[in-house]
C-alpha cells in the first residue's frame, strides 16, 4: 500500500452533504471518496499542465508548424477531396 498523508480541506456544507449521500449509497467512507476525487483531479490537471509545458518547450525549440501553414495545407487537402468527389460524380452521371 502506498504511503498516505493527512490534509484538511474546507468545503461548502452543501458539498459535504452530497459527499455524505454518495458515501451512504456507495458504502464508502467520506475520506475514501475525497481521496479518490482529489486523485482524479490531480491526474487530469497534471496531464494538462504537462501538455502545456511540452507545447511551450516545443515552441521554444522550434518544433512547431506555423498556423498559416497548417490552414493552407488543410484547405488544400479539403479542396483536393472536393475535386475528387466532384470528378467521381461526373463519371457516374455520364
Amino acid at each position: 500500500m502506498a504511503a498516505t498523508t493527512t490534509i484538511t480541506v474546507r468545503i461548502p456544507e452543501e458539498t459535504k452533504a452530497k459527499l455524505e449521500k454518495i458515501a451512504e449509497v456507495s458504502g464508502r467512507s467520506i475520506s475514501y471518496l475525497s481521496a479518490e476525487a482529489i486523485d482524479a483531479y490531480v491526474k487530469i490537471e497534471l496531464e494538462i499542465i504537462e501538455g502545456i509545458l511540452e507545447g511551450i518547450a516545443d515552441e521554444e525549440a522550434g518544433r512547431v508548424v506555423p498556423h498559416e501553414q497548417v490552414v493552407a495545407e488543410t484547405r488544400a487537402i479539403i479542396d483536393a477531396a472536393i475535386a475528387k468527389q466532384a470528378s467521381g460524380k461526373k463519371a457516374v452521371n455520364q
